[in-house]
């Protein structure tokens, strides 16, 4: 008389372990991605972040100061804290492109005190903003990753040369 045992085969157990193993593979794989992505977005929010930051301060370090006071080059890192994170500033002379050309190509055209008036302007807005150039760096790995904004700062204190009108500077 044979006695019946109810048991797995060694084939059964053999496919068992290869589906539990490929799941397992499956999700320790989404896991890894997910993860890196997550790191990748906490970088650029905290990118972004002192970005904003460094912003407000460039702004507040120039508030009410002449253009010229300005530095060329700047940069520095974000202390001890961020060693990862560094910041550069450049700034140079906004150049105004000449409107002219554009006046005179319209139907009709522009008269000479339009374009002198036009040049003037062009020349104010030259002399009264400074572009600013802000990039904070993450250094970690082989290649940087660079987040940067360009700014322009006014200076409010320029008075604008009227012709004729007695202003100027």
């Amino acid at each position: 008389m044979w006695i019946q045992k109810k048991a797995f085969t060694l084939l059964e157990v053999v496919l068992a372990l290869m589906v539990m193993a490929s799941g397992l593979f499956i999700l320790t794989n989404s896991w890894a991605s997910t993860y890196s992505r997550l790191r990748k977005t906490q970088i650029q929010v905290q990118m972004a972040a002192l970005l904003e930051r460094k912003v407000t301060e460039i702004e507040r370090e120039y508030k009410n100061k002449s253009l010229e006071s300005i530095d060329d080059e700047k940069e520095d890192d974000f202390g001890s804290e961020l060693p990862q994170y560094s910041w550069k500033m450049k700034s140079k002379k906004f150049e105004m492109p000449d409107l002219t050309a554009l006046l005179t190509s319209q139907k009709g055209g522009a008269d000479a005190n339009m374009i002198a008036l036009t040049k003037v302007y062009t020349e104010f807005i030259s002399k009264s903003v400074k572009e600013v150039h802000i990039s904070v760096i993450y250094k970690e790995g082989k290649k940087p990753i660079v987040a940067d904004v360009t700014i322009y700062m006014m200076d409010f204190n320029r008075t604008l040369p009227l012709p004729g009108a007695g202003g100027g500077s």
